[in-house]
């Protein structure tokens, strides 16, 4: 019984820190005009994917980190990652920024708001090619 129990501990210490290291090296961010502060922090005006499940969240929920759409090789997908955050890093400058998922997309990676773009193109690079170039890593919210 004891050996069971080992094994039972074993296999959830395993999937917790799956859950925990998951992130994607050399991955494509491109943008996306979701302009939240002009739309009020709306998901539904910017026709968002996780509006579904996250339009009635707090103001302050949704306008903590800056937006974007979520199709990385590692992690969650559909309504699963909808409200997490991630830690995005820009490989060119190491200049990093947390986002929070609401949205998905279809080109492999991220899709950041222009904003948040912009925050981590310090280089003007990313804009120049049309993309950037990012380490991401899930991290906690804080929320």
């Amino acid at each position: 019984m004891e050996r069971r129990g080992i094994c039972k501990v074993v296999v959830l210490l395993s999937l917790v820190a799956c859950a925990a290291a998951q992130s994607a090296s050399n991955v494509r961010a491109t943008y996306h005009y979701y302009n939240p502060a002009q739309n009020g922090w709306d998901l539904n005006a910017v026709s968002a994917y996780c509006s579904t499940w996250d339009a009635s969240k707090p103001l302050a929920w949704r306008s903590k980190y800056g937006w974007t759409a979520f199709c990385g090789p590692s992690g969650p997908t559909g309504q699963a990652a909808c409200g997490k955050c991630l830690s995005v890093t820009n490989t060119a400058t190491g200049t990093q920024a947390t986002v929070r998922i609401v949205d998905q997309c279809s080109n492999g990676g991220l899709d950041l708001d222009s904003g948040v773009f912009n925050q981590l193109d310090t280089n003007g690079a990313g804009y120049a090619k049309g993309h950037l170039t990012v380490n991401y890593q899930f991290v906690n919210c804080g929320d």
